[in-house]
C-alpha cells in the first residue's frame, strides 16, 4: 500500500452501475485517496495504464474486452487490481473475492494483487452449494439446479434504461436459455462442481436486490439429509460472518405476511442471508441466499475487499443489514 496515510485508489470505470456504487461508498472515507482521470481521458488507454500504475488498488468495472487490454498494458504492476468484469473470474493467477469462501480465503486475499470480483447470482449460489460440497452433502459429480431472480438494475445501463423508460415491459422474465450463462463457470469452480450446475436467472420489474434458490434434492446428495443436516452445514461454516449469517431452520420470520420472501428487503447493504426450508414428509429441500445484487453482489463485494487489503474494519462503509 501507499506509503502515505491514505491508500490511494483507481476506479476506471466509476461512471458505470458499479463504479458509481463503489465510489459513493469510498468518496468521504479519510484513509482513502480516489484516483480520478478526466472525463475527456476515460478512453485514453495509456493515461488510464499511467494512472493505474499509481494507485495502490485499482478496481475495473468495464465490459471484458477493455480490462483485458488494460491488463496487457499494466503488466506485472504492482498495483493491486480488483476485476468486477466476468474477464478473470475463473483465470489462473487471479483469486476469488470472497472472504467467507473458507477459512483461509482471507489470507489468500491478502497475499494476492489480483482479485476477481464475484458475480451476484454466483455470490449466493456459491455461497450456498461450497460448503454443502465440501461436507460431502452435495455431490461434487451432481448437477444442481440454481435458480435466481435479480432487480434490472443487475443488467446496467442498458436494462435500467429499458424497464425505466419502455411502456408495457415485462413484469418478470427468464433469460439464459442456452443454459450457458456466463456465471456458470465460475459457479462451477468455487462451488467445487466437476459438472456445471443448471442455472436458469430471471429480472424482475424492480430495481435492486435478488434471491438465488437451490433445490437439495435426492438426485444430487451423497446420501441421505434433512433441512436441519443442510442447516447445520451453512451455519457451522459461516458462524462468526457478520456479512453472512444463516437464518434459523424454516424461519418465517423474514417472511412477508408471513409468506413471502422479498428480493429486495436486503438492498443499500453487504449483507447476505442464507436460509434452509425443509419439507421433511416428502424429503424435499431449499436453500435461499438473499442479498443485494449491487452490494455483496457487486459494489460492495469490491469495498470489502479493499478493506480487508488496506487493514481497516470489513464493515467500513458498508452497512449491515
Amino acid at each position: 500500500m501507499s506509503s502515505t496515510n491514505k491508500t490511494k485508489i483507481f476506479i476506471d470505470g466509476q461512471h458505470g452501475t458499479t463504479g458509481l456504487k463503489i465510489h459513493a461508498r469510498l468518496k468521504d472515507r479519510p484513509d482513502i485517496e480516489l484516483l480520478e482521470l478526466p472525463l475527456a481521458d476515460r478512453k485514453d488507454l495509456a493515461k488510464r495504464v499511467e494512472i493505474a500504475r499509481a494507485a495502490d488498488i485499482a478496481v475495473l468495472c468495464l465490459p471484458d474486452a477493455a480490462v483485458k487490454e488494460l491488463m496487457a498494458a499494466l503488466g506485472d504492476a504492482d498495483t493491486c487490481v480488483i476485476d468486477a468484469s466476468t474477464a478473470h473470474r475463473v483465470a489462473d493467477g487471479w483469486t476469488y473475492g470472497f472472504p467467507e469462501l473458507s477459512k483461509d480465503h482471507r489470507q489468500k486475499l491478502l497475499d494476492s494483487t489480483r482479485i476477481a470480483n464475484p458475480g451476484c447470482y454466483p455470490t449466493g449460489a456459491i455461497a450456498l452449494l461450497h460448503p454443502l460440497v465440501e461436507a460431502g452433502i452435495v455431490r461434487a459429480d451432481s448437477t444442481p439446479s440454481v435458480f435466481g431472480v435479480s432487480g434490472y438494475s443487475g443488467g446496467g445501463k442498458e436494462l435500467i434504461e429499458v424497464h425505466e423508460n419502455t411502456p408495457n415491459v415485462e413484469a418478470f422474465g427468464l433469460y439464459g436459455l442456452d443454459l450457458a450463462h456466463k456465471h456458470v463457470p465460475e459457479m462451477k469452480k468455487y462451488s467445487g462442481l466437476s459438472r456445471a450446475p443448471l442455472f436458469v436467472p430471471s429480472v424482475g420489474h424492480y430495481p435492486q436486490g435478488m434471491l438465488i434458490m437451490v433445490p437439495i434434492t435426492r438426485d444430487i446428495t451423497a446420501k441421505p439429509v434433512t433441512a436441519k443436516d443442510v442447516h447445520q452445514v451453512l451455519a457451522d461454516h459461516y458462524a462468526g460472518e457478520k456479512f453472512v449469517p444463516v437464518r434459523p431452520l424454516a424461519d418465517r420470520a423474514w417472511l412477508e405476511r408471513d409468506r413471502f420472501l422479498r428480493a429486495d428487503r436486503l438492498i443499500d447493504t453487504n449483507s447476505m442471508e442464507l436460509a434452509v426450508y425443509g419439507n421433511e414428509a416428502e424429503g424435499n429441500i431449499l436453500a435461499v441466499a438473499s442479498l443485494d445484487n449491487l452490494g455483496k453482489g457487486a459494489s460492495g463485494a469490491a469495498v470489502q475487499v479493499i478493506n480487508l487489503k488496506t487493514g481497516v474494519d470489513e464493515a467500513t462503509g458498508l452497512t449491515v443489514a
